[in-house]
């Protein structure tokens, strides 16, 4: 059973995160989605992993998300960015393989460009069901004028979710900020092998997406794996499968 997390204050807010320490060459970091939580299952498999094969192993709840304090509202990539680097500097002892799911994954690209420019880059990226960009190429050209307008007049617009009661919240904040931080511009240098898990029944982010990502990643160290019956969760017991295979199989990449 997952026990209780640790905090620490990041801008403010009270960050949750869970830590293992591992004594293998490489430690495994997730990063989870919007609206999402470090107690998903495949969040948990991985730490599960992780003990059975002594790695580090380190998540986090960003802030306004799950054990986390801060205002949801408030939030957007760059913040959320700046809580995962100042996680990872504080707690992981290893090179990295950062696995990032949906918008977690747009946080795992941010966070490699950064990382490199400090000398760090990770030792592998996994990505799952990957949503870089989301508010600027899946939001922003397909908003009604409801939206727009109640993102002039309120600042935000709620969307329904069929994850959750409650509705999707998106505010202009995350907007404006996610054009500060695009990466599909340009090609992403990351320094390392990318693994990218990607459902062909994916509603929220068609895998189209995943195609149009691998055309800015370096050729020779990306695999792309397409789930045909696969959603955007991606967390069947086969695709949980798909994850710790894949993750094994980078293991072996990066120290062969």
């Amino acid at each position: 059973m997952t026990g209780k997390p640790e905090f620490i204050t990041v801008d403010g807010a009270p960050i949750a995160l869970r830590y293992r320490a591992g004594s293998k060459a490489q430690g495994i970091t997730w990063l989870g989605g919007y609206r999402s939580d470090m107690l998903g299952t495949k969040a948990e498999t991985l730490d599960q992993w992780a003990a059975a094969n002594d790695h580090e192993f380190l998540r986090l709840d960003y802030s306004g998300h799950g054990e986390s304090g801060g205002d949801f509202n408030e939030g957007c990539i760059s913040r959320w960015l700046n809580e995962s680097l100042t996680v990872h500097h504080q707690y992981n002892k290893n090179p990295q393989i950062l696995v990032g799911s949906s918008m977690g994954a747009w946080i795992t690209l941010r966070m490699t460009q950064e990382l490199i420019k400090q000398g760090k880059g990770p030792a592998g990226i996994i990505l799952i069901a990957p949503a870089p960009d989301f508010t600027a190429r899946l939001i922003e050209p397909n908003l009604s004028e409801e939206y727009k307008k109640s993102l002039i007049e309120k600042g935000y617009f709620e969307e329904p979710s069929e994850y959750s009661p409650n509705p999707f919240i998106y505010t202009r904040k995350l907007i404006e900020d996610g054009r500060q931080n695009l990466v599909l511009t340009d090609i992403i240098e990351t320094g390392c092998p990318v693994h990218i898990l990607q459902g062909m029944k994916d509603e929220d982010v068609p895998y189209s997406h995943a195609l149009l990502l691998t055309e800015h990643l370096p050729v020779d160290n990306v695999t792309l794996t397409l789930v045909r019956d696969g959603d955007h969760r991606l967390s069947r017991p086969q695709d949980l499968d798909l994850l710790t295979r894949s993750l094994d199989m980078m293991i072996a990449q990066i120290n062969n």
